[in-house]
């Protein structure tokens, strides 16, 4: 006789107590539930419990564990932080909006516009971190990007977002200057990639902070392919077609995400997995492993 009983989910020990603003199943791609199940024995009819781990039985449709509980960050972690976004292209930031705001981040955009190099570091003063969208047509200049890269070297997180030649001119011009990257292409994606193996093309990078709780990611419509000549990046999600879409950098205490697929922030946004992607890459970015508490949430601290 065997009798289940649901214990808790995406009980992983190592992460026990790690972070207050990290689930419990932090860095783990495949989540699973502990079962304690019921066993007796046929000789004596004395009964036993032994815990098992099985994956998590409530999926979405698309494959991966269902609920909040499953991001890298608790709900309202990040309380009060604010995301400024340099939104260079004229695209819907609404469903991302949303979603940042789950985990108490609000953002504030400067839209089609670039502010003066001067407004950008007022901004960047209150901001936990940037993202910048790039467009076709150059808007940066040097005295942004230096700006930019004291942010950066400050350990605060940067996204920067391309997608499809020629959407990503201010993509390459930060990029180049601050890690020496580039992007290229219009590579027709439009599927869902599981785990990067010997076996694949493409896929993503498991068990990193950033991809909690995904084992299906959504990849973009058109994208390009990242060229990292320095070999700074670590790759993070491939395209089906097997170049590296999203790579990351994460060295002296600084973290960023150079990203070739902008289209997945708008695009299909109910397809595979963007939503907690986009949640998880804001919680890793706000670098907590170096900043503290004084980026949680007054309910956390």
């Amino acid at each position: 006789m065997k009798k289940i009983i649901i214990l808790s989910a995406g009980i992983f020990l190592f992460f026990q107590g790690y972070h207050a603003q990290y689930n419990s199943c932090a860095s783990v791609s495949e989540v699973t539930e502990t079962r304690r199940v019921e066993v007796k024995d046929r000789e004596t009819g004395k009964v036993k419990y032994e815990d098992q781990k099985v994956r998590v039985k409530k999926r979405d449709a698309f494959g991966n564990a269902a609920g909040n509980q499953y991001d890298l960050a608790v709900d309202g972690a990040f309380e009060g932080q604010t995301i400024l976004v340099l939104q260079l292209v004229n695209i819907n930031f609404d469903a991302p909006k949303n979603a940042l705001a789950e985990k108490g981040f609000s953002v504030y955009r400067y839209v089609n516009k670039a502010p003066s190099p001067e407004e950008l570091k007022k901004s960047l003063d209150k901001a936990c971190q940037l993202w910048v969208i790039s467009g076709s047509s150059q808007q940066l200049n040097n005295e942004h990007a230096r700006v930019i890269q004291d942010f950066f070297n400050q350990g605060k997180g940067v996204y920067i977002w391309g997608d499809n030649t020629p959407y990503h001119a201010d993509a390459d011009f930060l990029t180049k200057q601050l890690l020496g990257t580039t992007m290229s292409g219009t590579y027709q994606g439009d599927q869902n990639v599981t785990f990067k193996d010997y076996d694949t093309k493409g896929g993503m990078l498991k068990n990193h902070l950033i991809t909690t709780g995904l084992e299906y990611v959504y990849e973009g419509i058109t994208i390009s392919k990242i060229h990292d000549q320095n070999q700074q990046l670590t790759p993070l999600i491939w395209s089906s077609d097997g170049n590296v879409v999203a790579g990351i950098y994460e060295r002296d205490g600084k973290r960023l995400i150079i990203d070739g697929g902008f289209t997945r922030l708008y695009y299909k946004w109910n397809t595979a997995g963007t939503g907690r992607y986009v949640k998880n890459a804001a919680a890793w970015l706000i670098n907590y492993e170096r900043f503290g508490d004084e980026v949680l949430g007054e309910n956390l601290k």
